[in-house]
């Protein structure tokens, strides 16, 4: 498995922006799909965006489509989720993801998961 830590979170207000980043240990990190989830207080972890491992497949949840980047670098072992026009339903602890099932959205498809970061958004 990976190891994974995320950073970049804090508060910005509305309409802001953040970066996201995801540093991954160990050699393997090029072989995983990578995904990017949130959950906010009192509710379930939802799926954000995930990032095929060779790049070609990009997909996002209708919430944050047309917000939300993500990118990665296999050469720095790192994916980066960029969040535009952010919103106050936007806040929530941002996860990152490894795991090896293409295109997956669901949580339990992904064996690693690091600590989180929150994200907060003011009005």
């Amino acid at each position: 498995q990976v190891q994974l830590v995320e950073s970049g979170g804090g508060l910005v207000q509305a309409g802001g922006s953040l970066r996201l980043s995801c540093a991954a240990s160990g050699r393997t990190f090029s072989t995983y799909g990578m995904g990017w989830f949130r959950q906010a207080p009192g509710k379930e972890r939802e799926f954000v965006g995930g990032i095929s491992r060779n790049f070609g497949y990009i997909y996002y949840a209708d919430s944050v489509k047309g917000r939300f980047t993500i990118s990665r670098d296999n050469a720095k072992n790192t994916v980066y989720l960029q969040m535009n026009s952010l919103k106050p339903e936007d806040t929530a602890i941002y996860y990152c993801a490894a795991g090896a099932v293409h295109g997956s959205k669901y949580p339990e498809d992904f064996a690693s998961w690091g600590q989180g970061t929150q994200v907060t958004v003011s009005s």
